[in-house]
């Protein structure tokens, strides 16, 4: 293990570390370091723009989630008895392999003033259909679109939980006069409980770094930068950083990717604890 965790020390432990150490500082990304302890967390929780940023981002979260987890189980559900599954999976997957760029294209394209949408609307005598793409409706589409892209991957994950249950399981549940719901409340769901678990882990962690569709939808205002009402954590750090005053801040930015992971290890132990059960062995 010697040498696994001599990579996982320089890689992430002691980048964690430089990290924390930086955002007690005002520091331009070179030259010396200027001492400001918690200076730079006290401006992020007096920035609006940050709690609005954080907001979001547990809108993603929790909003988001539910979404691609009730889809995704419906999906598995649906799919364990369907002829052709591994084709259809195959294209349920396939939304996850598409790069976030084609996804701004298609929906820019969809939701366009002259795009698909409102030429389907105009026959139905809708003549002033909604802006689409307005800045208020954009984190919105934003939030559709992921569950678009990542249900797909999600759902793959949940089928494996559900494919491992036994078949002699439901014929017991068939003897014994379960109907639907009792068969998915005492038998499936505890059956793929840890699939669940790893699924919500895994979408914490990733629903916390959401970046790159988030700018590609915004920054197609001209400004270069996504509007405001758009962002998330991982933006505002970008932001604070790179797109921000001539002299960048990284010491503030830094110390915004801190309070993400701070956020993130909270969210992933709460959920171990939350959904821990006995491993169910069939």
């Amino acid at each position: 293990m010697g040498p696994a965790l001599l990579l996982y020390l320089v890689l992430f432990v002691i980048p964690i570390f430089g990290a924390v150490w930086i955002s007690f500082h005002k520091w331009a990304g070179s030259g010396p370091m200027a001492w400001t302890g918690i200076d730079n967390y006290r401006q992020l929780v007096q920035d609006p723009l940050f709690r609005q940023s954080l907001g979001n981002t547990l809108k993603l979260l929790f909003v988001v989630g539910i979404a691609i987890f009730v889809l995704s189980f419906a999906m598995a559900l649906i799919l364990r008895d369907m002829a052709g599954r591994k084709i259809v999976r195959s294209v349920i997957f396939f939304p996850h392999l598409v790069n976030a760029l084609v996804y701004g294209i298609l929906v820019g394209f969809i939701f366009n003033p002259d795009g698909l949408t409102n030429s389907l609307l105009k026959p139905l005598g809708v003549n002033n259909p909604p802006q689409w793409l307005a800045q208020e409706n954009l984190f919105p589409l934003i939030m559709v679109t992921m569950v678009w892209m990542t249900t797909g991957y999600y759902t793959t994950i949940l089928m494996a939980g559900v494919d491992r249950i036994p078949v002699y399981y439901y014929e017991d549940c068939a003897l014994a006069g379960a109907n639907a719901w009792q068969r998915l409340r005492h038998v499936v769901l505890p059956l793929t409980w840890d699939v669940f678990g790893v699924c919500a882990v895994l979408w914490t962690i990733s629903s916390v770094k959401i970046f790159e569709i988030i700018w590609i939808f915004g920054a197609s205002n001209g400004s270069g930068v996504p509007p405001t009402q758009t962002w998330t954590a991982a933006v505002y750090t970008y932001v604070t950083a790179f797109s921000g005053d001539s002299i960048p801040a990284y010491g503030a930015a830094t110390a915004s990717a801190v309070v993400s992971l701070f956020l993130v290890t909270v969210l992933v132990v709460l959920l171990r604890r939350v959904m821990r059960r006995d491993v169910i062995e069939f």
